[in-house]
């Protein structure tokens, strides 16, 4: 049984294409879909934080998965290089975002 070659692979960005800092990601999961919602903290007191969403992308779970394993793959790779990244106790408690 033979392997068909792979494709060559062009990206291209879409004339609204655009970057964006996020420091907050809120997940929605249902049968169908997975909703990463991103936002920025923005702290307006030391008892009050503000997260402003500005993009919401929806991912079939296949795609999150491979999203899931591509992230795993770079952030050991980030941690060999520059060393193991710490979180804030409780970051990932259900019902928490990941900031």
């Amino acid at each position: 049984m033979s392997m068909s070659p792979q494709p060559n692979i062009r990206l291209l960005n879409a004339p609204d294409y655009r970057d964006g800092y996020a420091n907050s990601v809120q997940v929605r999961v249902s049968v169908w879909d997975f909703f990463l919602i991103f936002g920025r903290l923005q702290p307006q007191s030391p008892e009050q934080v503000e997260v402003h969403n500005f993009q919401g992308i929806y991912l079939s779970p296949q795609q999150a998965k491979a999203l899931m394993t591509i992230l795993e793959q770079n952030v050991a790779q980030y941690e060999k290089t520059f060393g193991e990244i710490k979180l804030e106790p409780g970051a990932l408690h259900p019902g928490t975002q990941i900031n």
